[in-house]
């Protein structure tokens, strides 16, 4: 048998996953994956069908998920070396937000890598997650409960959180779901903000129409990387009938998708 021809992966690429299996009561989630970021800070879109291993991926890859097999680096160093360096978004539906805390109090949890998890947060820190706050839209609700909020607000919450972290890659399950245009357009402003900034930013995404004109890159993912590169170069109509095979609805959806970023 001819053994598989793989990609040599950078020891600079701030996202490195070497043959990585994912499997769940022993059925494969994920299958085989190869994939290096590309060493400049970029807007990476997670895209796949529904059960494709989009969320499965970016937990892998923080170990909130076992690996079967593969390997995970982080511009060449493990996990454990770098974690402080890394942030994550979850999902807003996996949350409990009738947690009574501040919406102040979330962002300062950003805080407490740097601090340790017992100690008391200082006053820069609350002042750093102030302004976290305030990059994000949302100071003037730094003392409102955060069940309180509406779903977008708490989506911005934790995006407030996340920039407390100071990280250099982010990890983002979802950010947009859920939330109105204007919301969509004021964390995508923010996203780009960090991206200048010099960080890489990881977004498991649904909206294929948003893709051209929102991300860098793409990763096209259905239990295995179908491709990823530069959104001009992989996001076109045969690389995602090959993802989500034959899915009527979401190929017209992608079509579309397709055709305006064409015109652009």
């Amino acid at each position: 048998m001819t053994p598989i021809q793989r990609p040599e992966h950078s020891t600079n690429s701030p996202l490195s996953i070497h043959a990585m299996t994912v499997a769940y009561d022993r059925k494969p989630v994920l299958w085989d994956v190869d994939y290096d970021a590309p060493e400049d800070p970029q807007l990476i879109a997670i895209v796949g069908p529904n059960g494709a291993g989009k969320s499965t991926l970016i937990k892998a890859c923080l170990g909130l998920v076992p690996r079967a097999s593969g390997l995970v680096a982080f511009r060449g160093e493990p996990l454990e070396a770098v974690r402080s360096t890394i942030g994550y978004v979850p999902q807003r539906e996996s949350v409990d937000w009738d947690f009574p805390v501040t919406a102040l109090d979330v962002v300062c949890m950003g805080r407490y890598r740097k601090l340790g998890w017992f100690r008391p947060v200082r006053q820069k820190d609350r002042d750093a997650a102030l302004m976290c706050l305030d990059r994000v839209g949302l100071a003037d609700l730094a003392d409102r409960q955060i069940r309180q909020l509406s779903g977008g607000q708490q989506q911005r919450v934790f995006l407030a959180r996340a920039l407390a972290q100071e990280a250099d890659l982010y990890f983002m399950d979802e950010p947009f779901a859920g939330v109105d245009a204007a919301t969509e357009q004021a964390i995508l402003g923010v996203l780009r903000e960090m991206k200048r900034e010099g960080r890489t930013i990881i977004v498991v995404h649904h909206d294929l129409q948003t893709v051209p004109n929102s991300f860098d890159e793409v990763i096209l993912l259905n239990m295995r990387v179908v491709d990823s590169g530069p959104v001009a170069d992989v996001f076109h109509e045969d690389n995602l009938r090959k993802t989500y095979g034959g899915r009527l609805t979401m190929l017209a959806e992608a079509a579309e998708a397709v055709a305006r970023s064409e015109r652009i």
